[in-house]
């Protein structure tokens, strides 16, 4: 069995007549990718800060490899590295003096080529933050997080606004961080994400852990084969459809119809065997199966992003 090495216990922070952190609890393995999931104002921001030692709880408890917050706090900081949401610095400082400087204040850091050749920023050692791009500078922010060479890393959304390409490059050293050993623990909006590095995912709302599982355990929670959809030329016939015993729902959403099934391949084949009967052309068909946003949506109401 894994090692806990994070343990949150009956957090809460209340604004006003707001609980941003409502009796929040949950256990982090060691070397375990553990994702935090949720909309904005949902809370997971400040169950991280308060983690972080940035924020204090109004009550409960948060243990870091057996140290107690905030008490510990100058011994965690030494073994813990954080990337913010944004990250804000000296426009006309270089990448390799800011690893330099922040690698100074602490005990012990990594060597900065080491950390260049990380996050693949070799060949940026000499120019100015300005003339980073979004991609760079949210590497550099990533490189920064790992300038201590610590034991657990908080990832605050780190992927937003970045392209596809450099969003599978960030992927690829949070990955490798997994492989070193290291515990990470990352919010975020893309799903896809989620479902890609988490071993488990706690979905949060209103301040509240609503779920708590692995992503493939979650996701069979829906008791739900997948969907199909695509455009038709002419109307398909719903009554024919609706007495297939493979498809259980038909909707439709933009114009388009969407077709909930039990079993992707077998649906898919009665779908394109009926199409063909009525001679009804189908366009820009697509099957999907549940993911965790499906298992959002059916546990709130509403997509992630709301």
């Amino acid at each position: 069995m894994a090692e806990a090495y994070v343990q949150v216990e009956r957090l809460r922070k209340i604004y006003g007549d707001v609980a941003a952190v409502d009796d929040v609890s949950f256990v982090i393995n060691q070397g375990e990718v553990f994702g935090l999931l949720g909309p904005n104002g949902a809370g997971k921001t400040t169950t991280l800060e308060i983690m972080e030692g940035l924020r204090t709880a109004d009550s409960g408890r948060v243990t870091i490899s057996g140290m107690e917050l905030p008490g510990a706090f100058d011994r965690l900081k030494q073994i813990i590295g954080v990337q913010l949401q944004a990250t804000s610095l000296y426009e006309r400082i270089k990448v390799a003096e800011v690893l330099a400087l922040f690698g100074s204040y602490y005990e012990h850091s990594l060597p900065v080529d080491d950390l260049l050749h990380l996050v693949s920023l070799d060949d940026k050692r000499k120019s100015f933050v300005k003339d980073l791009s979004g991609g760079q500078l949210q590497r550099l922010a990533l490189a920064l997080a790992l300038v201590n060479d610590p034991q657990l890393v908080f990832l605050d959304e780190p992927t937003t606004g970045l392209d596809p390409q450099a969003r599978q490059n960030l992927w690829s050293i949070i990955e490798n961080m997994k492989k070193e050993g290291r515990t990470v623990i990352l919010t975020t909006h893309y799903m896809e994400e989620a479902e890609r590095l988490a071993d488990r995912v706690a979905i949060i709302d209103h301040g509240k852990i609503i779920a708590l599982d692995t992503p493939q355990a979650l996701i069979r929670t829906l008791d739900a084969g997948g969907k199909i959809t695509c455009t038709a030329k002419a109307p398909l016939p719903r009554e024919r459809l609706a007495g297939e015993p493979e498809i259980v729902g038909i909707d439709s959403e933009n114009g388009r119809c969407v077709l909930k099934v039990t079993e992707t391949k077998r649906a898919l084949s009665v779908l394109l065997r009926i199409a063909e009967e009525h001679g009804v052309e189908l366009m820009d068909l697509q099957v999907s199966r549940p993911n965790l946003e499906d298992v959002f949506l059916h546990l709130t109401g509403r997509h992630l992003r709301e």
